[in-house]
């Protein structure tokens, strides 16, 4: 009888091992796909993309931008959330709250650092539009309303996706002196705290 009991145990020990390895699995396949989702969109709306940018901001400091891409409506900074749950969020909150089946968490409202980072670029690219998206990946759901700024995959693919190339294009090229310009107070940037680093 207890070799029964024995034999039982090990069986819901490989059961319970194998819901753990199909759940690592569909959380793997969940940000693998989401992710390449993501990159497919940016790469579609972007004629071209700096990922970890570093800028003046104005007030003799630098700001780190992710990802900036130059699209056909302008410049585009792109911060990614990658959360799972219910995203409880407002204009107004300080804090947000994340609610998923296992846990919960908060984290910083993130529109005033991307507040922040739109007007650094602005500073620079006076005459250029700029906007900013804070993107979500597809595991996190907003039940309460959607904060400002803050888009989904297919939300980055609609607002800022253009149809017609040849029109995208013209509308790029009149951009593409302005995004030189970043490109130049990058480089300035890092130059710089390379330098300040020295001298310390």
């Amino acid at each position: 009888m207890g070799e029964f009991f024995a034999g039982g145990q090990y069986q819901w020990v490989a059961y319970l091992l194998a819901i753990v390895l199909l759940l690592l699995l569909w959380l793997w396949y969940r940000r693998k796909t989401s992710g390449g989702r993501l990159q497919r969109v940016l790469s579609d709306i972007s004629h071209d993309r700096i990922d970890g940018l570093l800028i003046p901001n104005g007030d003799e400091g630098e700001i780190q931008i992710d990802h900036l891409l130059l699209t056909s409506r302008g410049l585009l900074i792109v911060d990614i959330k990658d959360v799972v749950g219910t995203v409880f969020g407002s204009d107004k909150m300080q804090d947000w709250t994340v609610i998923s089946e296992d846990r919960r968490f908060t984290f910083s409202n993130p529109q005033p650092a991307l507040y922040d980072r739109i007007a650094a670029v602005r500073h620079i690219v006076r005459q250029v539009p700029v906007a900013g998206r804070i993107v979500f990946l597809d595991g996190a759901e907003f039940t309460k309303g959607v904060p400002d700024l803050v888009a989904g995959i297919d939300d980055l693919q609609a607002e800022f996706g253009e149809a017609d190339k040849a029109v995208a294009n013209v509308k790029v090229e009149a951009f593409k002196p302005h995004w030189d310009l970043i490109r130049k107070e990058a480089l300035g940037a890092q130059v710089g705290q390379i330098f300040g680093r020295r001298n310390v």
